[in-house]
């Protein structure tokens, strides 16, 4: 069950669903930040939820969740894309209290925004946040949102992450059972966070779902994986324009950048500066660095 997703469909019925489970991934999160314990706990749902929101979608790129606020908590980042690779990171206060989603972040706001590999394309939705969790929070946009009755439950601790997703789909017309929608959603509201967490995917299945015809696919490595790299840093560097990078450079003898989701640092000094600004090497559009 490792850093896995797994998808599951109902064979009679238009509703089909995924549960993700991480530790290792959520690990190489920790590892390189000490966050407060109420802050791990989020952050810790957001990588899970960002998962199961990209099965939903049909995108060659990657989905950005961020969540910011005026709150002690303010702000968590997650991006993964279509080959379930994560990064995550989060800003807070030195001390966050125990609390609600809206006592951590206080008047906050939820973006999600598409990019496509290219970027040729790019989707983003504000919008305020509100609900007592992450998971109420994340539900009431869905369904606001989009037309697929889609819900969410959510849970991490300091080891683990572990998510579960249900969602209707467009009826086809051959629906047998008129109160399947809402079997199912009361079945999978049974789940405690703790089983959640515990639980292997199969026992899951079988826990909420042992009565319902389902068809379980082959489970799918999830994994950590920053995007950051030397390019993309000098990218930013160009798009400063040589006499700003210069200035910068002759107040502080050398350029250094550390990405803030891994820590990765990248140096640049006066000899890179000249060549990269010399080179007549078309560099790729891709500006963004977190």
């Amino acid at each position: 069950m490792r850093d896995t997703l797994q998808r599951f469909l109902f064979e009679e019925h238009p509703i089909r669903g995924s549960r993700v489970h991480l530790d290792a991934t959520w690990q190489a999160v920790l590892e390189r930040h000490d966050y407060p314990t109420p802050v791990k706990q989020l952050l810790g749902e957001l990588m899970s939820a960002a998962v199961l929101l990209t099965t939903t979608l049909k995108v060659q790129g990657r989905m950005i969740m961020q969540i910011q606020g005026t709150g002690p908590l303010k702000l968590l980042v997650v991006e993964c894309t279509n080959n379930l690779t994560l990064r995550a990171v989060a800003k807070s206060d030195d001390e966050v209290p125990s609390g609600s989603l809206t006592e951590l972040m206080g008047d906050g706001q939820l973006v999600i925004t598409l990019e496509t590999d290219r970027q040729q394309e790019r989707y983003q939705s504000i919008v305020e946040l509100s609900g007592n969790s992450l998971a109420e929070a994340l539900t009431q946009y869905l369904n606001q949102s989009d037309q697929l009755a889609t819900y969410l439950w959510l849970s991490a601790d300091q080891q683990q992450s572990s998510g579960l997703l249900i969602q209707r789909l467009p009826e086809t017309g051959l629906e047998k059972d008129e109160d399947a929608w809402n079997r199912i959603w009361q079945l999978s509201n049974t789940i405690t966070e703790d089983e959640l967490l515990q639980l292997s995917h199969e026992e899951l299945m079988h826990r909420l779902y042992h009565e319902e015809d389902v068809r379980v696919f082959e489970p799918e490595p999830v994994c950590f994986r920053c995007s950051c790299s030397r390019d993309r840093v000098a990218n930013m560097f160009m798009t400063l324009g040589y006499e700003e990078v210069k200035d910068m450079l002759r107040e502080q003898g050398k350029l250094e950048v550390a990405c803030e989701f891994c820590y990765h640092k990248y140096e640049f000094d006066e000899v890179d500066i000249e060549q990269l600004f010399a080179s007549d090497t078309p560099r790729p559009p891709d500006v963004h660095l977190h």
